[in-house]
């Protein structure tokens, strides 16, 4: 089931009928941190996000309250329509499950460096300013969120150093010290919906 990304931050069953899209900047010196997931050297697991949320290089996209209990239980993936003014940058998409309290814990998540949006075989630098779709693989998850709880998607560039900071310039890894700073965009319109996938449980309650 898809879920729209809207330019009111929300989410929803309907694409946005306009143009619409968000911005923001990334600054591979000054990455966001990496707050729990699927870790092998870090503390990991379930934590809550709130504390890189109201970061201006995160893009938070938020739904109602659930009228009734949702099962989740399948891959998760995020498709997402993006652009940069860099030769390269990342994608990280993040699922969490805000309470009524207002914590936000984490639950999938999965990352895009944009230059093997097309496999791993050969790299593919970005174009300035021209829309992509980016498929990100979230992995499965199986989860039933209770009611009164609303379903987040985290959008941002960086997750370190769960993932290697993207320097955004194009060049090979560790070839030098340069980085730059990436304006990216995402877009919400009806030709480009970026939106999340969910397999949600038949009978399950999508409102």
């Amino acid at each position: 089931m898809p879920y729209y990304f809207t330019a009111a931050h929300g989410l929803s069953l309907a694409k946005e009928g306009k143009s619409a899209s968000l911005a923001y900047s990334y600054d591979p010196k000054d990455p966001v941190p990496t707050l729990g997931g699927a870790q092998l050297t870090l503390p990991a697991g379930p934590m809550d996000q709130r504390k890189i949320e109201s970061r201006g290089d995160v893009l938070l996209f938020t739904g109602e309250p659930l009228e009734a209990p949702l099962e989740i239980t399948g891959r998760v993936r995020a498709q997402l329509w993006a652009s940069s003014d860099a030769a390269d940058t990342d994608l990280v998409a993040r699922l969490c499950d805000v309470y009524p309290d207002g914590r936000s814990i984490n639950i999938c998540e999965g990352a895009l460096r944009a230059r093997f949006r097309d496999g791993f075989e050969r790299e593919k630098l970005l174009k300035p300013g021209q829309p992509y779709e980016l498929d990100l693989d979230l992995w499965s998850t199986s989860i039933i969120l209770n009611k009164g709880h609303r379903l987040r998607v985290l959008i941002t560039s960086s997750s370190a150093p769960g993932y290697d900071p993207n320097p955004n310039t194009g060049s090979p890894f560790r070839s030098d010290t340069r980085t730059q700073v990436a304006h990216n965009t995402l877009y919400l319109d009806s030709a480009h919906p970026s939106q999340i996938l969910l397999p949600v449980v038949a009978g399950g309650d999508a409102r």
